[in-house]
């Protein structure tokens, strides 16, 4: 949950207020924590090293979300791309003509890890 305030930056954000709302308008109450519980929390990368595999984490820096992202290698295949030019999925979008060459370079990368992991998927079965 977000809390949003008008465009003035007058509003005030109330947490009870804001959750009687939600269980009026939808018939539940907001779980504050439930992202950091479902998904491993502040120690995502001691989760996703147990069983995770072929992720990549693309951060740009700009981002105000990037904070909270994976921002180094958890291993060889969960793999921490980051930008400081970046800004939130930009490299996920279409390509245009118009695009930065961080961002030509950040799709590169993910391309080429991309097939890596492919190509080898297709030589472990072709052993089997």
């Amino acid at each position: 949950m977000t809390p949003m305030a008008s465009a003035a930056g007058t509003g005030s954000f109330s947490y009870e207020e804001r959750s009687e709302r939600c269980l009026a308008s939808y018939g539940v109450r907001p779980r504050m924590h439930w992202i950091t519980t479902e998904y491993g929390g502040h120690k995502i990368d001691k989760v996703l090293k147990r069983f995770g595999s072929n992720i990549i984490f693309s951060n740009g820096m700009r981002d105000p979300w990037s904070r909270g992202g994976v921002l180094k290698n958890i291993s060889s295949s969960i793999i921490a791309l980051v930008t400081e030019k970046g800004a939130h999925h930009l490299d996920f979008r279409s390509a245009t003509k118009d695009d930065p060459d961080w961002v030509v370079e950040q799709r590169r990368q993910e391309v080429e890890i991309i097939h890596g992991w492919i190509d080898q998927y297709n030589k472990d079965i072709a052993q089997m």
